[in-house]
């Protein structure tokens, strides 16, 4: 039996998808990957340039989202940072599956959370996910339950300011995965340092796929 993830109108949006987020990213990222770290010191050209960049998984990458979320039947899906929605799909193919119980995503770029939820429209998959639009710090503030998957993918300074954040509702068992470990090194070492120390509650691996993932599990 197919999969939501591989039905003919999810594939057919990731495969567009993948191809816009490859013809758009090379031109728009190129100012920010010349200073230090891959990072120059003008933080306002660095915002200015991710509201206009997919800057997404790849397509590997999103399949094991998938395939991680289905495998532990993940019920309290939570993404920080849902971009053009490519990862949100994948996410939210898998909550299908899953019949989760709540999937959200929150965005601060108002311009993507449109489009994210146009995309999402288009795979058939916008009634599984509930996108937040604002900061993430004050977005998911407030939420409530056991979060049994986390995806990190969205402002690389907050990674860890968001995970401490909602690591009380981190069930132990739950999965916390980060995207983009090579794309702005400096900006995630806080974050890595904490997450791979075994003292913080963390078991911890990368994954040498796209641009680098952190894949962790909660043992505290």
């Amino acid at each position: 039996m197919s999969t939501t993830l591989d039905s003919e109108k999810v594939a057919g949006v990731l495969k567009r998808l993948f191809a816009a987020a490859d013809e758009n990213d090379e031109k728009v990222l190129a100012p920010i990957r010349t200073g230090p770290g891959g990072r120059p010191a003008n933080d306002t050209l660095v915002q200015e340039t991710l509201g206009k960049a997919f800057i997404p998984v790849s397509p590997a990458g999103g399949r094991l989202l998938y395939t991680l979320a289905r495998a532990q039947n993940s019920q309290s899906i939570v993404e920080f940072g849902t971009s053009f929605g490519i990862s949100t799909i994948h996410l939210a193919a898998a909550a299908r599956d899953n019949k989760a119980k709540r999937f959200i995503s929150t965005e601060k770029h108002p311009g993507k959370v449109q489009q994210a939820r146009k995309h999402l429209a288009e795979a058939g998959l916008a009634e599984y996910v509930e996108i937040r639009e604002g900061d993430a710090l004050e977005t998911l503030a407030k939420f409530d339950g056991e979060i049994d998957f986390l995806f990190l993918d969205g402002w690389k300074d907050l990674y860890l300011s968001v995970l401490k954040m909602l690591e009380p509702r981190l069930r132990p068992g739950s999965l916390v995965i980060a995207d983009d470990l090579n794309v702005f090194p400096e900006a995630l070492k806080p974050f890595l340092d904490y997450i791979r120390d075994p003292k913080n509650g963390y078991t911890s691996v990368e994954i040498p796929l796209g641009d680098g993932l952190e894949i962790a599990v909660r043992t505290a």
